[in-house]
């Protein structure tokens, strides 16, 4: 490989990392009223519940129950969430393999261009996929029961 192939490769390599962080201040900018729910409302509500399980009249077991028992709105919000984050970076991932797929087959046939092409290809991939963001914060607050001024 040539000393100009290799400042072309490692610019295409910073500018996707740009492009990533670009998508991860997106989704935290995004995600931020889900997190802050997750972790004041239902963090909150889980402790005062835990907190209340634990009286002198109770068995070991009993109160072991009733922790457990406060714990699964908690739990089963946070395994959602994971699972739509999940299935975002997924669509995210297979779609920069796209544009990784088009990169190596136009080096193999050595086309000139083939590293803009690539970021172009990136970086309406990138765009694609903050523009999805609102959509999976919508779809998250309705499951979740969060109004738009962040409260249940």
């Amino acid at each position: 490989m040539d000393h100009n192939a290799t400042a072309e490769e490692q610019f295409a390599s910073q500018r996707l990392r740009q492009k990533l962080d670009e998508v991860n201040l997106a989704a935290q900018t995004n995600l931020a009223p889900i997190q802050d729910h997750v972790n004041f409302t239902l963090q909150k509500a889980y402790f005062k519940c835990a907190y209340e399980c634990f009286d002198r009249s109770k068995g070991q077991n009993e109160i072991s129950n009733c922790v457990e028992n406060c714990s699964i709105p908690l739990a089963n919000v946070q395994q959602t969430f994971e699972n739509e984050m999940a299935k975002f970076q997924e669509r995210m991932n297979r779609s920069l393999m796209v544009c990784q797929d088009k990169y190596e087959a136009a080096k193999l046939q050595k086309k000139t261009g083939a590293v803009n092409d690539m970021l172009s290809c990136v970086d309406q991939s990138i765009q694609e996929t903050v523009k999805m963001l609102p959509h999976l914060t919508n779809k998250l607050k309705a499951s979740f029961g969060i109004s738009d001024n962040g409260s249940l």
